[in-house]
């Protein structure tokens, strides 16, 4: 390491930890109790180490569940229950069996596959991330299950086109590649009704204040707004991201003699290929017969380590997945916890009486526009919803903003916000780990994305709203 960066990571650190200071010593506002302040400024300075590079979001997390049980804020028990989370021992599990999927050669046999077919531009082949994407994701009501599904796709996209980690030359492809598939998961969760858990969710809980939302509801309402996000998003992305390769109209040709070379499926990418169409099958069936997704998780793992698709020693190898699994289940044990003491919907309440005598239009931006920058401090969008939704929705009509746009927006959110962190949504995971982006990247990317998406949702989405919505 430089001089330079040197000085400006012991800065960054100093910042951190006079940040941290700061709002353990303050008083705790009115309404607040000192625990729920104190662990406010431990997960606080946590995010904030991370985002000006002060530490790594693994050593930030480990100092961070460090504080809070050495002070007695949390537990021993509530610190470490997240490492018992179904979700993320689900996110472990799908790291592995994409690993299948990429050692046993299917996953570049897919992305030639897509290649051949859209591969003309690295444009194309994050629109085909997108298509994919969005047509599967009614059949997924878990997020991170689908993301299981698009990861090994997209690691074979990224391959295909010559970008690994390891290959400077191509990097910013990979990262353009990955960070497209992050947000083809937030928004086709957002289109679809039934492709996230939290949408059924946020939905009956708008039924108590006068809102019905159906499937078909929801896809109408959502249809405009999340299109023109999805058509939009690739080419902003490339802009922003300018992957080193742009054009390429060779690619497909390339692509189809590639194919032709591999030959026939190999004995593993058969397994592979049938165990993963059974999990994405048993996935889509979960919901309707009562199975877990995680265990389904386990149970392919179990079949590709059975058939030797899967070895002990591929396992050693994915080194990133016990880090990603430690500083996951810290922060979201974290701010679980700050729900539980009540500081979410402190928040929600003194922002509700903060914006008294506004008028309807202004209420609905500053509503929408907080509910989105508060998913800063969740590790889960269910969480965020459980804690906020109904707030945010109940202080909008108060103030007189119409129930139905109100409802369908905030859920709206509760989707494309999923990126604004890379822990944002445990769905980001298995992107966030590929090695392709920094956490710097990904949370400057997420920002940049998450306001992108507000603005469409806000500006074309609210006047659509406005007429199909009642």
């Amino acid at each position: 390491m430089s001089a330079p960066e040197s000085r400006s990571t012991w800065i960054a650190r100093g910042l951190t930890a006079a940040l941290g200071m700061l709002i353990w010593l303050v008083p705790p506002p009115e309404g607040l109790t000192v625990p729920a302040w104190r662990l406010f400024a431990i997960f606080a300075a946590a995010i904030f180490s991370v985002i000006v590079g002060a530490f790594p979001i693994f050593t930030a997390s480990v100092l961070a569940v460090a504080a809070t049980v050495m002070t007695g804020l949390l537990s021993p028990a509530q610190a470490y229950a997240g490492f018992a989370n179904p979700t993320i021992l689900l996110i472990v599990v799908a790291f592995l069996v994409a690993r299948a999927v990429v050692k046993c050669g299917l996953g570049q046999r897919l992305g030639h596959l897509v290649v051949s077919l859209f591969g003309r531009s690295t444009l194309g082949l994050s629109y085909s991330i997108f298509l994919v994407d969005g047509l599967i994701a009614p059949a997924f009501p878990s997020n991170t299950a689908r993301g299981g599904v698009i990861y090994p796709l997209v690691v074979g996209l990224a391959e295909a086109g010559g970008a690994t980690p390891a290959n400077q030359d191509r990097k910013r492809l990979g990262g353009y590649l990955m960070f497209s598939g992050m947000v083809s998961l937030s928004l086709s969760s957002a289109l679809w009704f039934t492709a996230m858990a939290a949408n059924p969710l946020g939905a009956e809980m708008a039924r108590s204040f006068g809102v019905t939302m159906t499937f078909g509801s929801w896809l109408v309402a959502s249809s405009v707004p999340t299109l023109a996000a999805m058509l939009l998003m690739p080419w902003v992305l490339q802009r922003i991201m300018k992957p080193e390769v742009t054009s390429t109209p060779e690619a497909p040709a390339a692509a189809r003699k590639a194919l032709a070379a591999l030959g026939p499926l190999s004995r593993d990418e058969r397994v592979v290929a049938a165990t993963f169409v059974v999990m994405v099958a048993l996935w889509a069936l979960a919901g309707s017969v009562g199975l877990d997704s995680t265990a389904i998780a386990f149970l392919g793992l179990g079949v590709l380590m059975v058939t030797g698709a899967l070895t002990m020693g591929d396992i050693a190898k994915e080194g990133d997945v016990l880090a990603t699994f430690i500083w996951f289940a810290v922060l979201y044990t974290l701010s679980g916890q700050l729900n539980e003491m009540g500081f979410m919907g402190y928040l929600g309440h003194r922002l509700a009486g903060a914006l008294g005598g506004l008028g309807p239009i202004p209420v609905f931006l500053v509503l929408v526009a907080a509910y989105v920058l508060l998913h800063y401090l969740f590790v889960s969008q269910t969480a965020h919803v459980l804690a906020l939704f109904a707030v945010f929705l109940e202080v909008g009509i108060k103030l007189g903003v119409p129930a139905a746009p109100m409802a369908f927006t905030l859920l709206f959110a509760s989707n494309f916000f999923s990126v604004i962190t890379p822990q944002g949504s445990s769905a980001n995971l298995l992107f966030t780990g590929s090695g392709y982006l920094s956490q710097g990247e990904l949370y400057r990317l997420g920002a940049i994305a998450t306001g992108l998406s507000l603005v469409v949702y806000l500006v074309i989405g609210t006047p659509w709203l406005m007429l199909v919505a009642r």
